[in-house]
């Protein structure tokens, strides 16, 4: 297959767009339903794709494994709240998530009509990314409290009118990056903040997901167009053919998604920025392509990000190998701290070097070694239904994703440019 060159965009849109301060605090108003301590909080879902139905097993979970070979994750199922509506503009996916939920389960083609159900107290966003803004703000709106998927924005403007509109209607909203909430990456980040690691001047980040076996599988897949309204799915994206791939892996087409970076560097750059304290890169420059699957975005790509904070971050992706998955180093001037979604792993400084024969690095030994016991997701989804209690912030907060999301979009503006992206 030829490789596919980067579209260029005619201009690159990287300016001060965000003139709102870090951190957190929007919590403040009541929910449309006051919830009781034994309540159970009532739970739609829009937008019930894979992403979707993973959340959901977190809820009810059945025989089904996480995808990405998350297989040797505990999930705890997730307490005191019940799923009770779903929608989604495909039938095939809408009767699917509708079984999970049960016969008692309310089906809608519109998100709206979900919206108007008074006993539904917050909705799971997992629609894709071009439509996490509207939804966002029309949840808001209709006094939902919201868990949406990573990246929070698909375009670098969306935020601060999401952050406005959430901040005005007083809900909480969390987003999926559930770093934010895993245990072993919280007693990491704890490590971090006492100084164990000295002086950081260098993070190194990547994440290895083949898609070769799903793309053989997708080209055999035929989605019936009577049973989809490929026109609501566009929303506001631009009016075109139906497109199965398109269709399938819309996260590495621009119109609706924004490849690698805002689909898997977010994780990593959610950890980064969270562990180093420092929310916007000053620039970013970038390359890629997509050698052997003909998508838009690139799916072997290489970004590297400058922070104010006097420090650089390294991202590497490839869709065509899968052997290491993802992990992120932290070089510091008296540790090293390595960690991945398995496990985190201290290396002291001068403590001399010996070869470790299985993954072929010299290391010495390490000083601190802590297995992950569950898969995080569960612990972002129960931090969030504890916030709809309290009404306190959560842990992966709307401005917190619009920052994570930032650094992607950047990352982006430069892989599209083809120059250095720059942050003032």
């Amino acid at each position: 297959m030829v490789a596919q060159p980067v579209r260029k965009p005619r201009r690159v849109f990287i300016k001060d767009l965000l003139k709102y301060g870090v951190g957190a605090g929007f919590a403040g108003l009541e929910s449309s339903r006051l919830l009781g301590a034994n309540d159970r909080i009532r739970i739609g879902v829009i937008g019930t794709g894979g992403r979707a139905m993973e959340l959901m097993r977190c809820f009810n979970p059945g025989p089904q494994a996480f995808w990405a070979g998350l297989t040797q994750f505990k999930i705890v199922p997730v307490s005191g709240a019940q799923l009770v509506a779903v929608a989604d503009v495909y039938e095939p996916h809408l009767d699917r998530a509708g079984a999970m939920v049960g016969p008692e389960a309310k089906k809608f083609n519109n998100y709206h009509e979900l919206l108007e159900q008074k006993d539904i107290d917050a909705v799971i966003i997992a629609s894709p990314d071009h439509w996490h803004k509207q939804m966002v703000i029309d949840a808001a709106d209709a006094g939902k409290d919201v868990y949406v998927e990573k990246p929070a924005t698909h375009l670098l403007e969306e935020g601060p009118k999401m952050v406005r509109a959430v901040e005005k209607s007083g809900r909480i909203v969390q987003t999926g990056t559930q770093h934010r909430s895993w245990k072993h990456y919280i007693q990491a980040k704890e490590i971090i903040d006492a100084g164990t690691l000295g002086t950081v001047r260098m993070v190194e980040s990547y994440w290895f997901l083949n898609y070769t076996p799903a793309l053989e599988m997708m080209r055999r897949q035929k989605t019936d167009l009577s049973r989809l309204d490929w026109k609501a799915w566009l929303g506001s994206a631009p009016a075109q053919p139906f497109n199965e791939m398109k269709f399938r892996m819309w996260r590495y087409f621009w119109n609706f998604g924004g490849g690698s970076l805002t689909d898997l560097m977010v994780h990593s750059i959610a950890t980064i920025q969270w562990f180093m304290d420092s929310p916007t890169p000053s620039s970013a420059i970038a390359t890629g392509h997509s050698y052997d699957f003909g998508w838009e975005c690139p799916t072997t790509l290489s970004c590297t990000l400058e922070y104010p904070k006097g420090f650089l971050v390294s991202y590497i992706g490839d869709h065509s190998s899968g052997m290491d998955f993802g992990s992120i180093v932290f070089y510091g001037s008296k540790a090293t701290l390595e960690i991945s979604r398995a496990a985190f792993a201290l290396y002291e400084e001068n403590q001399g070097f010996k070869y470790n024969s299985k993954s072929q690095r010299w290391r010495p030994d390490p000083k601190l070694y802590v297995e992950s016991e569950e898969e995080g997701t569960s612990e972002n989804l129960r931090n969030w239904l504890e916030c709809i209690r309290s009404r306190k912030t959560p842990n992966a907060n709307l401005r917190f994703g619009v920052e994570v999301a930032r650094a992607a979009h950047i990352g982006n503006a430069a892989l599209l440019s083809g120059k250095k992206a720059t942050w003032d």
